[in-house]
């Protein structure tokens, strides 16, 4: 008797992965240490965006070193896309401790090596801030969605215009950037996820409480349905 793996195959990627050498592993090891309060922090953004999510075949962009895990349930099938090879080893580490089917994909998300409408769910924390064209990736996200599929999401975005954190975060926009390999902490995030075809939006804007990382405390998070 033969089975059917239920996950979509991902296609073979050789130019999806970077490692920007003490960049990179910089990047890693933060996200490493301060991950408790990281996940701390946005704990109220990630129960709401991540809630009753069911076991299935299940997408993480930008899985970094797994932070999400806990969100998902024990069994899932996770094709988590990380295209930096400094995050993978963790990833790793970190489903086989959730009990996580996991495939790691070294791929952009703005060219997924991912079927169409092969998937349940998409989700993504702090990630729509770094890749290098944010509508590509969400076209991206609604064609690997089946119809009905949810794509979720906790994102840092642009400050208030009268916001004192506007002006330090435009001051800092370029030295952060580069330390943290493409983050832009001036990007109208939920403009861009409203503009981008799914058939349901629903965004809950609200400042990470007592977050030490001052330029990122303005936040949205939520779910988009295909």
């Amino acid at each position: 008797m033969t089975t059917t793996d239920p996950r979509p195959a991902p296609a073979q990627t050789e130019q999806g992965t970077f490692h920007h050498g003490a960049r990179s592993e910089f990047n890693a090891w933060f996200f490493r240490t301060f991950d408790r309060y990281l996940n701390h922090i946005t704990r109220q953004h990630k129960r709401s965006a991540f809630a009753d999510i069911a076991a299935g075949a299940v997408v993480e962009l930008g899985a970094g070193v797994g932070a999400n895990f806990a969100h998902l349930p024990p069994g899932s099938s996770v094709l988590a896309v990380e295209p930096s090879e400094a995050m993978h080893a963790q990833l790793e580490a970190r489903a086989a401790a959730r009990g996580l089917d996991l495939t790691v994909i070294g791929a952009y998300g703005e060219d997924l090596p991912i079927p169409d409408a092969s998937v349940d769910e998409v989700l993504c924390s702090l990630v729509l801030c770094t890749v290098d064209d944010p509508e590509a990736v969400l076209a991206e996200i609604r064609r690997i969605l089946r119809p009905g599929g949810r794509f979720r999401f906790v994102e840092h975005v642009a400050a208030p215009s009268w916001s004192p954190r506007r002006w330090l975060q435009h001051a800092i926009r370029r030295p952060w950037s580069w330390v943290f390999e493409g983050c832009d902490l001036c990007r109208d995030t939920a403009r861009t996820i409203e503009g981008a075809g799914f058939r349901e939006v629903a965004i809950r804007r609200a400042r990470l409480k007592r977050s030490a990382f001052v330029p990122v405390n303005t936040a949205i998070s939520g779910c988009a349905v295909r």
